[in-house]
């Protein structure tokens, strides 16, 4: 992959090259950047331009055999360290290594794809994904090798987040005390979930949200979609290529995110003196807490999402407001009234401590039925 490959971020793309032109490469960056903004197929394009010493148009003659392996994900002196979970094949302390083929399927198949789509091809299940001290023992035993073309070595670190402790221990000392000419690239959506040891170690990239029109020419050149729609994709996807890919393809189905939205709110705002409604509360936290706890923190995440859009629609900012509803009878006109000043602040922080809880393992039904009584109080606040 090639920096002209990489959907817009211009800046970001003139920084890297310069740097890399004159010879003024930072040892370990840390690529920060929201799902869909391009900050792998970037890390891969950067490592491209340095292992094979790129310049200009960034293939020439003198190095297509450099540039081939790149395009197949397969050169020697490129590495990738990303979250994996125990399956079937690999019972016990899965490294990335373990999952190598998977991995180039799924950056061949959309290299803007997030970490739910990842976990999607691993099975994740009700585990959740680390990267574990093995993997940190991998990337010492890579980069202490000689580079195959006598070059830089890469390591690219893909949610780095995901980081357990120990793995965060190694991967400080390579930090501290690097080995000659390796560049680590660590990728994460969030820069606060970086341990600050390794954070003030790396030079720090901030990478942002596609706009629209770069989102809805790349639906049209490379998905054939027409103008109009891919205008309107552009504006649901929120600057994520990989959602407006989903959208396109119509694949955001696989979970009923939405009707399952609706019928939390309904049943929340029945719930004020209904006991019935209660009821329909613990059997809506049943079918979630039955989920895998990867699925029930993207879900929560779209909740998040979805409060917020009402809110703009209540404070009449119907510009930024992306949401096309498909549930019968349900209008987010109808829901912006209970979302204000007065409460979002409270169910922005019950959201968010309950993907806290599910991510430490908490019970997830005791934490989906606390978190929607307490929306039964918040959502008729006034």
């Amino acid at each position: 992959m090639q920096f002209s490959d990489i959907l817009g971020q211009e800046h970001i793309k003139n920084h890297l090259i310069q740097s890399a032109s004159s010879g003024r490469i930072p040892h370990a960056q840390l690529f920060i950047g929201p799902e869909g903004s391009g900050t792998l197929p970037m890390a891969i394009a950067y490592a491209q331009y340095i292992v094979c010493q790129n310049s200009g148009l960034e293939n020439s003659e003198s190095n297509e055999s450099c540039n081939l392996k790149f395009n197949h994900l397969q050169h020697p002196d490129l590495h990738f360290i990303y979250p994996t979970v125990s399956t079937e094949d690999v019972k016990t302390k899965p490294k990335s290594i373990d999952f190598i083929q998977d991995w180039r399927i799924f950056l061949s198949e959309n290299p803007y794809g997030g970490l739910f789509d990842w976990y999607k091809i691993l099975g994740v299940q009700n585990k959740q994904g680390l990267i574990r001290v093995e993997d940190a023992q991998e990337i010492l035993k890579s980069l202490s090798l000689k580079s195959h073309e006598g070059g830089y070595k890469i390591m690219i670190i893909w949610m780095a987040d995901k980081l357990n402790i120990e793995a965060s221990n190694k991967l400080l000392k390579l930090l501290e005390e690097p080995t000659d000419r390796t560049v680590l690239i660590l990728i994460s959506e969030n820069e606060v979930d970086i341990i600050q040891t390794i954070r003030s170690r790396c030079q720090v990239l901030h990478f942002i949200g596609l706009p629209e029109k770069v989102i809805s020419n790349a639906l049209i050149s490379n998905e054939n979609i027409e103008e109009k729609l891919a205008l309107k994709i552009a504006h649901q996807a929120q600057g994520n290529y990989n959602k407006a890919l989903q959208i396109a393809k119509e694949e955001t189905d696989d979970l009923p995110f939405e009707k399952w939205f609706v019928d939390w709110v309904r049943a929340a705002y029945r719930a004020k003196g209904n006991a019935t409604a209660i009821l329909d509360l613990i059997s809506w936290s049943e079918q979630v807490a039955s989920l895998g706890r990867e699925a029930q923190k993207k879900f929560l995440n779209y909740c998040i999402d979805m409060f917020r859009q009402a809110l703009l629609l209540n404070y009449n900012v119907e510009k930024l407001v992306f949401y096309d509803p498909t549930i019968e009878k349900f209008k987010l006109e109808n829901l912006a009234p209970f979302v204000n000043g007065t409460n979002i602040n409270e169910i922005f922080n019950e959201l968010s401590e309950a993907i806290f809880h599910i991510e430490r393992n908490g019970n997830a039904k005791i934490i989906m039925t606390d978190l929607s009584i307490k929306l039964t109080r918040l959502i008729h606040r006034k």
